[in-house]
């Protein structure tokens, strides 16, 4: 590939000015698949003056113009999309499903963005008094400085970059260190085949701590977008306080999954797979808080015993498993011992799972799960599933809130009950009956309101085969 150790900086391919390069490894099998190059500070300060002299022309085009280019990206991926697929799945661990939802939306968001640039360019705003005209007119913010994270690293990286250029800004992504090419270096490859003006997104890769950092305390930004971790992202809006810097961040949450009494525990139980599991559990809107109620809890906990027991964890390529391998070592270590070992110290009780061989970690489930250990309190980014016991849906709604959340469930036969609790839970967003986050929004950008987004489901699920019964799903 052409940017295999590369750079993508002012329309070029270029190395690093350190001249480092690492290796780019496929989870599964811990083989080499690629390297890239380290960038440096000085690195970024060349991509983000790039930016900033290459934003004016791209602006100044129409959007047509814009929309153009937009549309020729998505149909130089779509041309690649298996080859991307099979990509995903051996950088990020990820299974087909995952895979091809990822590369999909990415696709998609593209298509969306081009649409959007040439639909709408503001509103005519009723007038403060007779005789005057008000109108608002959407104007491009300048550099967007992007830092992606590893789980969904090609879709989280275009639902802002589709976007930020469609409307006219330039941007520098830094995608993750683990997976740099389908998060940053294939991008490039687009943009350097369908002619994408010089200047106009430029992609440099590096670790977080020397060419992360550096683009997130660049005072060369309009916009810094940060996906990833709630400690990185407090760090990253703490420093930008101290002169204001615009930063827009997305940090993961402790995201609960409420079983009142009332349940459908076989739908709950399916739906329980998708919340925590898919992935191996590592999104961050992945539930990490069962809290369920001792009526049912007992059905509960054989129903999602009985679905685990029967998942298969092995190398994404093979097609004979619903589970890939964590993302790395560290992340391993974390969920196995920071997680699941210091909350079985406390009392807590495996029911299945708690093993792993390298990277391929069982899935998890613990009961008597209490307030106090660490699989209550911590995101545990990992394929893992936590029973809490409460006895009412007051001390439900109490053990939810009070953590950072991005997604809870809440399940329950009754509708407007559900849509009474969810409206009680401090969350972005709240599904009743349902796990999925995918409500068709897939060009939601955050903004400067607060927004809930609740969903109803009252009709049957279309859930992946794996997540249901083993007994009815022929696994």
């Amino acid at each position: 590939m052409l940017s295999d150790a590369a750079l993508f900086i002012d329309g070029t391919f270029q190395p690093s000015r350190t001249g480092r390069v690492d290796a780019v490894m496929e989870k599964a099998t811990d083989q080499p698949i690629g390297s890239y190059a380290q960038a440096d500070a000085q690195d970024v300060d060349r991509a983000v003056a790039a930016a900033r002299t290459a934003q004016p022309g791209w602006a100044a085009l129409s959007a047509p113009q814009r929309s153009a280019y937009l549309t020729a990206l998505a149909g130089y991926l779509d041309a690649r999309q298996e080859e991307l697929i099979v990509l995903s799945m051996r950088e990020t661990g990820g299974v087909r499903l995952k895979a091809e939802d990822e590369v999909t939306t990415s696709i998609r968001q593209l298509r969306i963005s081009a649409v959007q640039a040439v639909e709408n360019a503001g509103d005519v705003l009723p007038p403060y008094k007779a005789g005057k005209l008000s109108l608002s007119r959407a104007v491009p913010l300048g550099v967007i400085g992007l830092i992606t994270p590893w789980n969904y690293p090609m879709n989280l990286a275009m639902r802002a970059v589709a976007p930020a250029l469609a409307f006219g800004n330039t941007v520098v992504l830094k995608p993750a260190e683990l997976t740099p090419i389908i998060g940053g270096q294939v991008l490039a490859e687009a943009a350097a085949h369908v002619g994408l003006p010089r200047g106009v997104l430029n992609v440099v890769t590096g670790d977080g701590p020397e060419a992360g950092w550096a683009l997130a305390e660049h005072r060369g930004l309009d916009l810094l977008d940060f996906t990833g971790s709630r400690a990185v992202g407090l760090a990253i809006t703490a420093s930008a306080a101290a002169d204001l810097r615009p930063v827009r961040v997305e940090l993961g949450g402790d995201n609960a999954f409420l079983v009142l009494e009332d349940a459908d525990i076989d739908l709950t139980a399916s739906c329980a797979m998708v919340a925590s599991l898919e992935f191996q559990g590592q999104a961050c809107i992945s539930s990490s808080r069962h809290i369920v109620h001792r009526a049912v809890v007992d059905r509960y906990v054989e129903a999602v015993t009985r679905r685990v027991e029967a998942l298969r964890v092995g190398d994404p390529l093979s097609g004979q498993v619903e589970l890939g391998p964590l993302i790395s070592a560290k992340q391993r270590d974390r969920v196995h011992k920071d997680i699941v070992e210091r909350s079985v110290a406390k009392g807590a009780r495996v029911v299945a799972g708690g093993t792993y061989d390298r990277l391929f970690y069982r899935p998890t489930v613990l009961m008597d799960v209490t307030p106090d250990m660490p699989a209550f309190t911590e995101e545990i980014f990992g394929p893992v599933i936590p029973i809490t016991v409460v006895d009412s849906e007051e001390e439900a709604i109490a053990l939810t809130n009070g953590y950072p959340m991005l997604m809870n469930s809440v399940f329950t036969a009754d509708l407007v009950r559900g849509l009474g609790v969810a409206e009680r839970l401090r969350a972005g967003e709240v599904h009743v009956n349902d796990a999925y986050a995918r409500h068709g929004a897939d060009n939601q950008m955050s903004g400067f309101t607060q927004r809930q987004w609740i969903g109803l489901q009252r009709t049957p699920l279309d859930l992946p085969s794996w997540t249901r019964d083993p007994l009815t799903a022929g696994l």
